[in-house]
C-alpha cells in the first residue's frame, strides 16, 4: 500500500492567517496543498485562481495538489505555471476529450490525476488507466466546502480499489476528497486511499491554535 499523505485545502484556510497557516503545515510536514480551482461554469462557484497560486508559490515551498473544476481545462493549463511536483486533477465530466487533456498535462511531468463526481461510476476509468498517475474520488459534489459526504462514495471507493487490482494498475494512487473526517478517512485508508484531503471536517476546526492537534489526529486515522 502506497505512503498515506495529506494535502491540506486551502478553500477551507482563512486569508488573514495564512502565513501562519503555512507554516504549522511546514512544521508538520504537510505533503501537499490542495488549491480548488472552479471556473463558476463547470461547477456553480469561483475557486482559487492563477494569481493566489503564484503567491502561495512565493509563500512556501510544499508542493501543490490543483484540483481542476474547470470547463476544457486543457486549453488553460498554460496559464497556471505548473511545476513537476504538482498534482493536477482535471475531470472526466470536463471534457469531452479525456485523453487528450491528460496527453497535455505530460509536458509540465506533473502528476496526472483524474478526478471524477459521486454520480460518475467508475468504469470510466478503465480506457484511461495508462495516462494517469492517480484518481481523486469526489466523495461530494464539487462547488462547496463544508458539504455532507455522498454515502455511496464509501462503496465507490471499495469498488475503485477492486478495478485497480483487476487490472493490475496497483501503482496508481487514490485521492479522496470531500468532508474527510478522521473517521472517514481511516476507514478509506482500508479501502485503499493514499492521499487524503484535509478540509473544515480535518484540519481547519476549531481555531488556528487547534490546527497541529487537529493534523496529527488525521495522521493517526490514516496511517
Amino acid at each position: 500500500m502506497h505512503k498515506s499523505e495529506i494535502s491540506a485545502s486551502m478553500m477551507c484556510s482563512d486569508l488573514v492567517d495564512l502565513k501562519e497557516t503555512l507554516r504549522i503545515f511546514e512544521e508538520e510536514k504537510i505533503e501537499h496543498l490542495h488549491i480548488d480551482m472552479m471556473d463558476g461554469t463547470f461547477v456553480p462557484n469561483f475557486g482559487l485562481g492563477v494569481d493566489y497560486i503564484r503567491g502561495l508559490r512565493e509563500l512556501t515551498d510544499i508542493p501543490l495538489d490543483l484540483h481542476m473544476m474547470i470547463k476544457d481545462p486543457e486549453y488553460k493549463l498554460q496559464w497556471i505555471g505548473i511545476k513537476s511536483t504538482d498534482i493536477v486533477s482535471i475531470h472526466y465530466e470536463s471534457t469531452y476529450q479525456v485523453q487528450r487533456a491528460l496527453d497535455w498535462l505530460e509536458p509540465y511531468h506533473c502528476k496526472r490525476f483524474l478526478a471524477i463526481n459521486p454520480a460518475t461510476p467508475v468504469n470510466a476509468l478503465e480506457e484511461v488507466l495508462d495516462y494517469i498517475d492517480g484518481i481523486n474520488l469526489l466523495m461530494v459534489n464539487p462547488g462547496f466546502a463544508g458539504q455532507k459526504m455522498v454515502p455511496s462514495t464509501i462503496h465507490k471507493a471499495a469498488k475503485v480499489k477492486n478495478l485497480l487490482e483487476h487490472e493490475h494498475h496497483e501503482d496508481i494512487l487514490v485521492e479522496v476528497d470531500g468532508n474527510i473526517t478522521p473517521e472517514h478517512g481511516r476507514i478509506l485508508r482500508s479501502l485503499g486511499a493514499s492521499l487524503f484531503v484535509g478540509g473544515t471536517s480535518a484540519i481547519f476546526r476549531g481555531t488556528i491554535s487547534d490546527y497541529k492537534k487537529n493534523i496529527r489526529i488525521f495522521r493517526e486515522n490514516i496511517k
